[in-house]
């Protein structure tokens, strides 16, 4: 059995072009890069933050709803 998720906090990423690219990057003493995927204009991609994702980055017009707001990503 697993440990438990570190923090487990939901986004929720609505692309507003083609080819927006959502990369999750890892946790730990080296940042990796561990999973990758492209979104074209009006899909949805919910993520989580895991033991083994701390960051995630987003190229392309996208839409990142959290609970902290709504951000525009250029």
């Amino acid at each position: 059995m697993e440990g438990p998720i570190n923090n487990g906090d939901y986004i929720v990423i609505k692309a507003k072009e083609n080819g927006v690219h959502v990369i999750g990057l890892t946790r730990g003493h080296d940042t990796r890069f561990h999973h990758t995927e492209k979104l074209d204009q009006g899909e949805v991609l919910i993520a989580q933050f895991t033991d083994h994702t701390s960051a995630i980055k987003i190229r392309g017009k996208a839409e990142v709803m959290t609970k902290h707001g709504v951000i525009e990503s250029d």
